[in-house]
């Protein structure tokens, strides 16, 4: 086998021809800015002062003519729900908004109105098919139940970090409150004209892809305060509606 560089020549590794440089990899251009959708929800109107103490006690007694108690649950339930007509009579009213995509949990959106951003959003440990088979029934309870405080240590139940949730008596999980994310605030701009209603939105999810689409169910709830640990939301149906109840129960126990 002959040798590379022979003896005596005067060959060099300079004299090899030059390998031709690899070219350098172009930068990528720059993606485009995302599309992030103008929001015009406000914050909520500053809360109403609050009424004295003897009217809060009576206004408390008066509560509790029309109230029962569940056996199975031990929930408060108002026997036939609440109608436009009885709306005012109690608490407050806010709006509800369960969304969720398919094959994803389902949020729990409660605003001052549909015009207000989020005072609260808690995901539910329920499968948004779940939910729709749930509603069908004609009656649906969710219960969020979460182990008492120090007096010291207490804060509003609505503020209450986590929570074990019961369906109709069924324990099944648990709910999570937390801040509102883009699409959450995305899904109110676009329900923002909608007072009450159900249908699709289109979505785009992890989970679903771009075509998956986004179901949600809104309505008016009278918001009931039981006490420092028991707050509950009453959908209101309208006049003559014989749609299906839905109860959401947030206690201490």
């Amino acid at each position: 086998m002959g040798e590379l560089f022979p003896r005596g020549s005067s060959a060099s590794i300079d004299d090899l021809p030059e390998t031709p440089k690899t070219p350098k990899p172009q930068p990528s251009p720059p993606l485009p800015p995302t599309q992030h959708q103008q929001l015009s929800l406000v914050q909520p109107p500053p809360k109403k002062k609050h009424q004295p103490k003897v009217f809060r006690i009576l206004r408390s007694v008066f509560r509790t003519f029309p109230i029962i108690t569940s056996p199975a649950c031990k929930i408060p339930v108002l026997s036939g729900g609440l109608s436009e007509s009885a709306r005012g009579i109690s608490g407050s009213k806010v709006t509800g908004t369960l969304f969720g995509y398919r094959k994803g949990r389902v949020s729990l959106s409660v605003q001052e109105n549909p015009r207000c951003l989020p005072s609260l959003v808690v995901e539910l440990a329920m499968q948004t098919s779940v939910l729709q088979k749930e509603m069908s029934t004609g009656m649906l309870r969710i219960a969020l139940e979460c182990e008492k405080r120090s007096d010291k240590d207490k804060i509003r139940v609505l503020d209450e970090p986590l929570w074990t949730m019961f369906c109709n008596g069924r324990k099944g999980g648990y709910g999570v409150k937390r801040d509102a994310s883009e699409e959450d605030l995305n899904v109110m701009e676009l329900l923002k004209a909608v007072s009450m209603g159900a249908g699709v939105l289109p979505g785009n999810s992890v989970v679903e892809g771009p075509d998956g689409e986004l179901a949600y169910m809104r309505a008016h709830f009278e918001r009931i305060v039981g006490s420092k640990d028991s707050e509950t939301l009453y959908m209101i149906s309208p006049e003559g509606d014989t749609g299906p109840e839905l109860s959401i129960f947030f206690v201490r126990v």
